[in-house]
């Protein structure tokens, strides 16, 4: 079904989750257009297409044994029988099983277009496309990735996030979280739209080079420098550790005493024994 519609436009974001003003999309691909047939055929090819195809069973030519007839062929009473590996015998050869073959589809160039257009334009009609301005990363960091999809209320949801070009950065900062698939706006594929609920587009991958604005640390960061002042109780507890020698040796100081007592006993011990002789 194809419904033509006026400009549609999408909640912008900074690559932190700062929210800033709307912005339209593309009219060339955001224009209203679904067509549910073709979505399912490309859909179904690419499912078709994932399939390894490597499934076999035997047939009773490629069962081991079975080369001897099992008895002979009258006067036993029992139904006659060619082969212990015939498909009727437990242990025998499989009729019409599966063989390795490929489950590939092709699917036009231009039917694959229609189908991610479709695909991009019903997540748009339901608010479910979202712009980054740029995601700028310059080392793979997945918390600063899980602390914009928590502030955008999406920890929940799988979101697609379509960058403006290969960035590697990116694309490893996103790898390690469930839900979550980050892959080039050019690679994007009608299953890939219909499989997340929420689609993040970088600006520049549909042509909107949006200017920057001040932006705000995700809360995620904020919480890292709180840890700061645990490091100063840290610090004064080798303070305490000094006091304790000195508590020890003070314990110690009585019992220095003990041979006094013990030598002055040994005498008295000595003169009660020459009284009793």
């Amino acid at each position: 079904m194809a419904d033509q519609t006026s400009t549609i436009k999408a909640a912008a974001y900074t690559a932190n989750g700062t929210a800033r003003d709307a912005v339209a999309l593309p009219p060339a691909v955001f224009d209203g257009t679904v067509n549910s047939p073709v979505m399912h055929q490309a859909v179904k090819a690419f499912l078709a297409n994932q399939r390894q195809g490597n499934a076999k069973t035997k047939t009773r030519g490629f069962v081991v044994g079975g080369n001897q007839k099992p008895w002979k062929q009258k006067g036993t009473g029992r139904a006659r029988q060619g082969s212990i590996r015939a498909p009727n015998w437990v242990g025998g050869g499989k009729v019409f099983g599966p063989i390795p073959r490929s489950y590939a589809q092709y699917v036009p160039r231009q039917v694959r277009a229609l189908a991610r257009k479709s695909a991009l334009n019903a997540r748009a009609r339901e608010g479910k496309v979202l712009v980054v301005d740029r995601f700028e990363y310059e080392r793979p960091q997945t918390s600063r990735m899980a602390a914009m999809r928590t502030r955008l209320e999406l920890a929940d949801h799988n979101v697609l996030v379509l960058t403006d070009g290969v960035k590697e950065n990116v694309y490893l900062s996103g790898r390690n979280l469930p839900g979550m698939l980050v892959m080039p706006y050019s690679d994007v594929s009608a299953y890939h739209v219909l499989w997340s609920d929420v689609v993040i587009i970088e600006g520049g991958a549909i042509g909107q080079a949006l200017a920057p604005v001040k932006d705000t640390e995700p809360e995620g960061k904020a919480g890292g420098k709180a840890a700061k002042p645990a490091k100063a109780a840290k610090a004064e507890r080798p303070a305490k550790a000094e006091k304790k020698p000195a508590a020890k040796a003070a314990a110690k100081k009585p019992a220095a005493k003990k041979p006094a007592a013990k030598k002055a006993a040994k005498p008295a011990a000595k003169n009660k024994k020459k009284k009793g002789s």
